[in-house]
């Protein structure tokens, strides 16, 4: 009885041997996989994949639209800037003037968040508000129509 027992021992330390070389060749595969992982992911929030990714920083992702009354002609606030900018600030701002009997449309390029033209106010607006991801639309509100000169004449 005693060699049995010999044996039955010697194989449970070889099993418990082969267990802990197991567990530790599955630690160290668990572990590169994680540090590939925790590599790319830091990869894409840095912008290093380019292309292959989903993150490319001169990628659009900034998008803003001004609305507002250019002419005080119409109503319904028919014009409108939009910019659209990078990660870096840099993209372009589009603007469209609609009047009664024509419409005027505007491309100005931004680098770094400025124009390399004159703003308009509204223009400015629309960078700002892409930069800052704040309200992807906004309405310039109206202004008060000024009282006709007559109306202010007959007083």
């Amino acid at each position: 009885m005693g060699i049995v027992l010999i044996v039955i021992v010697i194989a449970l330390s070889v099993a418990g041997v082969v267990a802990g070389v197991i567990g530790i060749v599955v630690g160290v595969v668990a572990s590169r996989r994680a540090a590939r992982v925790v590599a790319e992911c830091r990869d894409l929030v840095h912008g290093a994949v380019g292309s292959h990714g989903t993150v490319d920083p001169r990628s659009l992702r900034n998008v803003a639209v001004v609305r507002y009354d250019a002419l005080n002609e119409m109503s319904g606030q028919l014009s409108f800037s939009l910019a659209l900018l990078n990660s870096h600030g840099d993209g372009v701002v589009l603007s469209s003037i609609n009047g009664r009997a024509e419409t005027r449309t505007y491309a100005k390029p931004i680098v770094a968040g400025k124009g390399g033209q004159e703003l308009s106010p509204e223009e400015a607006q629309a960078v700002r508000s892409a930069q800052l991801g704040t309200e992807p639309s906004a309405v310039v509100p109206r202004p008060a129509r000024r009282e006709s000169r007559r109306a202010a004449t007959t007083e």
